[in-house]
């Protein structure tokens, strides 16, 4: 396993001005640190001038976000020199899609963007993917700067290169890899945070906790979902260095970078089949973890205790259980099919194989699966 590696993007002269320590990511895609800290984004111009991003900024936000953080980002990026330009879009998962990533061209493409500009996501998962995936792609790929202000964005979705767009059929089948120059994750936006989005972030956290980080999960039962302050800090660092010793090994997705989805396959499925929206995506993803641990325990990978442990601390967490009515078991099974995992009609899923540890699985049977389902 790589290490996680923390450092100061600042050296020389500079150090006495800030010293924001990041943990770094290291991949062929590209080498970039992801800083979490209190009142982060006050250092947003230092940090840019720090990378050389010297062209445009063009500013993508959400109509809940923008109006908090926008025009402060902005005053405070047009002070230090650089151009700005924002828009939003509606907040939430609908404007996931390929038209909302069209209207984003056209304004990109209407205001002259050039190659040396750059491209500031913020917002949630929705943003940060939406965002991301238009820098991946419009002139073949600008830089892209991660501004994650959710839980869920901080520990997950902003960090490791993945974006895209939704398409009927299925969650984020449309889309490319492509790694931001920085992430920074100011913890200062949580305190503005809906109680039911943050409770939604929880479900990463734990999720990372479940596949690789025993100690986290413990330190999670310890302090519960009302921890602040440095403590939060901390363990939102911990999560996230979960997030890159597995991108450090796997950029593509792979091998062990699969690891991540767990909770996902089934999650996925549940989010789309109750129509984007209806669902956060941490809620379906602490719905589909519940379930993947039972599919886990029936193969014999984990005892009932494991399962137990898991649904208690999502539980004390705030996150749901149960599977939304109307949801058939054959429609899981047939988005499951779907996923973007699946090799060669086989559906890979990752489980866990104890509290800190988890394994891919492509033997899973359908029957087993259809069983767990239909007893939820």
């Amino acid at each position: 396993m790589e290490e996680v590696v923390e450092r100061s993007m600042f050296n020389g002269a500079q150090s006495n001005r800030m010293s924001l320590t990041g943990l770094h990511v290291t991949t062929a895609g590209g080498s970039y640190d992801v800083i979490v800290a209190h009142d982060a984004l006050e250092h947003l111009p230092e940090l840019l001038r720090a990378l050389d991003l010297r062209g445009a900024l063009w500013l993508i936000s959400d109509d809940a976000v923008y109006p908090r953080y926008g025009p402060g980002i902005e005053a405070r990026l047009c002070a230090a020199g650089f151009a700005v330009r924002g828009v939003t879009v509606p907040a939430g998962e609908a404007s996931k899609d390929l038209a909302t990533a069209t209207r984003l061209y056209d304004w990109l493409i209407g205001g002259s963007v050039e190659r040396r500009d750059a491209v500031l996501a913020l917002g949630g998962g929705v943003v940060g993917d939406l965002a991301g995936f238009v820098a991946a792609t419009v002139l073949r790929g600008i830089a892209l700067v991660q501004l994650p202000t959710t839980l869920l964005a901080m520990v997950d979705s902003a960090v490791g290169g993945k974006t895209g767009v939704n398409h009927p059929l299925g969650k984020n089948l449309i889309g490319a890899f492509h790694q931001p120059r920085l992430v920074l994750a100011d913890t200062a936006t949580l305190a503005t945070l809906p109680p039911r989005e943050l409770r939604a972030g929880w479900a990463e956290v734990i999720k990372h906790a479940m596949i690789r980080d025993a100690g986290l999960f413990t330190a999670l039962e310890e302090t519960g979902p009302a921890v602040q302050g440095e403590v939060l800090a901390d363990l939102i660092r911990r999560a996230v260095s979960v997030k890159i010793d597995v991108v450090n090994i796997d950029e593509r997705e792979t091998g062990e970078r699969m690891l991540l989805n767990y909770g996902h396959t089934l999650g996925h499925a549940i989010e789309a089949a109750a129509g984007y929206g209806e669902l956060l995506h941490g809620e379906a993803v602490a719905i589909g973890m519940r379930l993947e641990a039972q599919i886990a325990c029936r193969l014999g990978m984990i005892d009932a205790t494991v399962v137990a442990r898991q649904g208690a601390l999502l539980t004390s967490y705030g996150l749901p259980a149960a599977v939304p009515s109307g949801i058939t078991v054959d429609d899981l099974i047939e988005r499951t099919l779907r996923d973007k995992k699946v090799r060669a009609g086989r559906v890979r899923w990752a489980l866990p194989a104890a509290i800190g540890a988890a394994a891919v699985r492509d033997d899973v049977p359908e029957t087993l699966v259809r069983e767990v389902l239909a007893a939820a």
